[in-house]
């Protein structure tokens, strides 16, 4: 039994590959790391990324079949691993609290929460039952409180990326495979195609600047639901030549290491990991003040707008694009501020977190 005296159960659906999976992977990894404490298994989908990258990192993994929130698959393999002995359930994304919070009421195991995106719960009855909910900004921690979740019970640990990875990365060739010219100015945000990351407001921003940037390229890295209404507006403002939508990008590093200016458009964010990896990789940005967003550039790390206000937006990466100085100012703050969102700084956080709930129910 490791020194925490509970062995730690990761429970990610881990369905798809997006920046909640990928902070899965690097906690448990960070974790592994420190051997003498921490004893840990993830419980994720069989066929998942999630599961093939862990397995791979050597990270113990009981890949069930998990194809819906509530997965009996997943359910039993979660209860067999908390009856081994001694344990804490860690539920990191909705459909994992549900199979948590039953398991734990089911096995008496106690289970915590992360708690990801800045958006009012839907339900909250086990996030109530949680030891502790984890919040990875303060943005977060908010609006969990403002819906009713004691304060002592929410924690806030940002998310962290791998710094020395992010920052041997290189763009090689990446313009090339991606069909843009090789030199020439170049804007790229990475995300989801969803709702909260108003990428409709970066395509209003890019034709706001191409009367007088006619040169920019933009390219918006991700795949979801409103693929077909975004290539409708690029289309609207015959911007087809210009703003490119290449889908699901393997190497999402290599692609920001070759912009000019990165980009993110949201109106809700819980942090934005990628925003950490442009300044990792010395890219200046431009963001919208919305969320953990200006936890991460305040101190002078970016150029913040409001949500939603592409005029801004666009003249942020105007600036950013014409100013060296200003350049050179937010490259430096950012890789000041950068330091503070390791991946071994989210570990030693939720490590407390894990211990402060071990007192407790020792305590009971």
């Amino acid at each position: 039994m490791s020194r925490l005296g509970r062995r730690v159960i990761h429970l990610a659906s881990g369905r798809e590959w997006r920046g909640g999976q990928n902070q899965v992977l690097l906690l448990a990894r960070a974790l592994a790391a420190r051997t003498s404490e921490i004893e840990q298994i993830v419980v994720t989908g069989r066929r998942s990324l999630l599961a093939r990258r862990l397995a791979a990192e050597g990270v113990p993994v009981r890949a069930v079949g998990w194809r819906a929130g509530l997965s009996l698959a997943a359910l039993a393999g979660t209860i067999r691993e908390a009856v081994r002995g001694p344990a804490l359930i860690h539920a990191h994304d909705a459909h994992a609290l549900t199979i948590a919070g039953v398991a734990g009421i089911l096995t008496g195991t106690p289970y915590l929460a992360t708690r990801r995106v800045d958006f009012p719960l839907r339900r909250t009855a086990l996030w109530l039952r949680a030891e502790r909910i984890i919040a990875i900004s303060e943005a977060v921690r908010s609006v969990l409180l403002a819906d009713g979740i004691p304060p002592g019970r929410v924690v806030r640990v940002h998310s962290g990326i791998d710094l020395e990875t992010v920052r041997r990365s290189r763009s090689g060739d990446i313009r090339a495979r991606l069909g843009l010219p090789e030199s020439g100015p170049l804007a790229v945000a990475v995300g989801a195609l969803v709702g909260h990351k108003d990428h409709a407001t970066l395509i209003d921003a890019a034709a706001a600047l191409h009367r007088t940037r006619p040169e920019l390229h933009w390219v918006i890295a991700g795949e979801g639901p409103l693929r077909g209404a975004l290539e409708d507006r690029i289309a609207a403002h015959a911007l087809g030549d210009r703003v490119h939508l290449p889908g699901h990008v393997p190497e999402p590093l290599r692609l920001i290491a070759g912009a000019d200016v990165f980009v993110m458009s949201s109106r809700e964010e819980g942090l934005g990991t990628s925003v950490l990896d442009a300044m990792a990789l010395d890219v200046p940005i431009a963001a919208t003040r919305a969320g953990g967003i200006p936890e991460m550039l305040d101190r002078g790390a970016g150029l913040l707008s409001p949500p939603g206000d592409a005029a801004a937006l666009a003249d942020s990466v105007a600036r950013i694009l014409d100013d060296q100085a200003l350049r050179a100012s937010l490259v430096g703050q950012a890789q000041n501020r950068v330091e503070e969102f390791s991946a071994t700084a989210m570990a030693e956080g939720v490590l407390a977190v894990y211990r402060s709930i071990v007192e407790t129910v020792d305590l009971k």
